[in-house]
């Protein structure tokens, strides 16, 4: 499969504030200008796939037809077994109008207290889609997984301080933005699952400076 280069300016389809730190992290050695949905005034297009991808493909579709740029979007979530997948795709609904991370992070404590589950495995997972004006789209998925446990840290957003990826005793919440999602371009390795996913796109769709 031939993919399509991405160069010049991009819109990253997100009115999430820490994701779009961190995707501005991650396209800054590439020279991409990207410019939030947010800064535009876009508004937020009904989120109604089955799955991330989906999600993530109707988020940077409605960004570039509305913008006429290149639209890169995230769609993401944590997956706990033991919960049966959920909150996956409402991963941000748990959290409410308000965005109340902690309140979801204790809803899933007392889901799991519920079920009387031992299991404290989980995952995220991220699907990040670019998107052009002409329909064109390019997809990319990412994981990391690990255990939850009692919320630690203040770095990170969303449900980072629950999570402990495996390999580590600290939490995406203790863990420091650069170590969370930087990636060593000469491995290729990266941690978070949004930066996994991120290395694929780079190798695929975008070039590095001269």
């Amino acid at each position: 499969m031939s993919h399509r280069l991405l160069t010049g300016r991009v819109v990253i389809a997100t009115h999430n504030a820490g994701k779009l730190v961190e995707i501005r992290e991650l396209l800054a050695p590439f020279g991409v200008e990207a410019v939030s949905a947010g800064e535009l005034n876009l508004p937020e297009p009904e989120e109604t796939g089955t799955m991330f991808a989906e999600n993530a493909a109707i988020k940077a579709l409605a960004a570039a037809t509305a913008s006429g740029l290149p639209a890169f979007a995230d769609d993401s979530g944590l997956c706990v077994d033991a919960l049966d997948g959920a909150p996956g795709l409402f991963s941000a609904r748990w959290a409410g109008p308000g965005k109340d991370f902690s309140g979801a992070m204790a809803r899933i404590a007392e889901e799991l207290d519920r079920r009387g589950a031992t299991n404290r495995r989980a995952h995220f997972v991220s699907a990040l889609v670019i998107a052009w004006p002409d329909g064109h789209t390019e997809l990319f998925e990412g994981r990391v997984f690990g255990d939850l446990v009692q919320p630690r840290g203040v770095a990170g957003f969303g449900y980072d301080p629950m999570f402990r990826p495996d390999g580590f005793d600290r939490t995406f919440g203790e863990i420091s933005s650069e170590e969370k999602h930087g990636v060593d371009w000469q491995s290729g390795n990266a941690l978070s699952h949004r930066a996994r996913a991120f290395v694929s796109l780079a190798a695929a769709c975008l070039r590095r400076p001269a």
